[in-house]
């Protein structure tokens, strides 16, 4: 059984129609699939993105599954009213659909990390100072929280950029804000593992700034793994012999892209451009 990665969907279901069906082609239809967060948000089927993604994940006995990203859960303090919509959402239609509670409910059970075959699954970034091992035990941390009766209370106040560096005395809800940010939010980082998230348009900060990519940190300890990827459009696709960045800018008029983890084979599909770059990724 093949293992393949797709990035961020942001809403294009019809795309992510396409790509599944050249997986199934490629691979056959006993392919793991699994995505690396943002199924909806921006593009134009956001609704039958998530419902598609659902429907595919609970027939298929875990074979295919997907991380949370930021987006996603975006709709789920907006569904609860932790969080206001924002001009360029496009989640109406989830959240007036007849069945907008259960597909909430799947989306919040979605894990934030996920290691398979030596590969780290996140969507944003790993702080340099977390161990694969470390990064799975600290999203499982969130995980639990986010399938508890408590979920509600702790949308409310995940938002913020502080604490911005890991520290492991960190406690209570900053320490569950730090893991959230790290792992669907993290671009752009200080030398010393400070998260920047001033800086969205560029693959790079500034001229003259010690802003550097998070994977490009020193002394990154999940050297020893490779980490997949997404949530960084203006980076798009990145092949390294440890590391794999899989968000090419659907939405964007870029490319759907999936990657097999067992041989490195790309998937693409072509996308239009359903939404023009704002600077807001």
């Amino acid at each position: 059984m093949k293992t393949y990665v797709i990035g961020d969907l942001q809403g294009c279901a019809h795309e992510a129609g396409l790509l599944l069906d050249r997986i199934r082609s490629h691979a056959g239809l006993d392919a793991r699939i699994l995505f690396v967060g943002d199924l909806i948000n921006r593009g134009p089927d956001s609704l039958g993105a998530l419902r598609n993604m659902k429907a595919l994940s609970e027939a298929s006995g875990g074979r295919v599954d997907a991380l949370l990203g930021n987006h996603d859960l975006h709709l789920l303090a907006v569904a609860v009213g932790a969080q206001k919509t924002s001009r360029s959402d496009t989640l109406d239609a989830i959240l007036a659909a007849p069945d907008r509670d259960a597909l909430i409910d799947w989306l919040r059970r979605r894990p934030l990390a996920m290691f398979v075959d030596a590969h780290l699954l996140v969507h944003a970034g790993v702080p340099p100072q977390w161990t694969a091992a470390q990064t799975m035990a600290l999203a499982a941390e969130v995980e639990a929280v986010l399938r508890s009766d408590g979920w509600i209370d702790f949308l409310g106040q995940m938002y913020g950029n502080e604490p911005d560096r890991w520290d492991e005395a960190l406690a209570g809800i900053p320490r569950l804000r730090c893991i959230v940010n790290a792992l669907t939010r993290m671009r752009l980082c200080w030398p010393d593992g400070r998260m920047d998230f001033a800086h969205k348009e560029s693959d790079k900060g500034p001229e003259g700034s010690d802003l550097q990519p998070w994977f490009d940190l020193p002394g990154r300890r999940t050297l020893d793994v490779t980490v997949v990827f997404g949530h960084w459009s203006a980076l798009g696709l990145v092949l390294r012999p440890n590391l794999v960045g899989l968000d090419s800018g659907c939405v964007w008029g870029g490319k759907l892209t999936a990657v097999c983890l067992d041989d490195r084979t790309l998937l693409q599909v072509d996308c239009p451009e359903y939404r023009e770059h704002s600077g807001k990724k």
